[in-house]
C-alpha cells in the first residue's frame, strides 16, 4: 500500500476513534478522556493531511 493511502487511513482511523474517546469523556464526566479523544483527533485530521500532501508530491 502506498504510504499516502496509508496515512490518509489511519488519519480517518484516529479521527474516529478520537471522536468516540471525546464522547466517552463528556458521557462519563471525565475531562481527561475528553482531551485524549480531541488530541488523537487532531493528530488523525494532521495524518491525513500528510497523506493528502504525500499524495500530491507523488510519494
Amino acid at each position: 500500500m502506498k504510504s499516502s493511502i496509508r496515512d490518509k487511513a489511519e488519519g480517518t482511523f484516529h479521527e474516529v476513534k478520537g471522536k468516540v474517546k471525546e464522547m466517552a469523556g463528556k458521557i462519563t464526566d471525565d475531562p481527561k478522556l475528553e482531551a485524549k479523544g480531541k488530541a488523537e483527533n487532531i493528530a488523525g485530521k494532521v495524518q491525513e493531511k500528510v497523506g493528502q500532501v504525500k499524495k500530491v508530491l507523488g510519494e
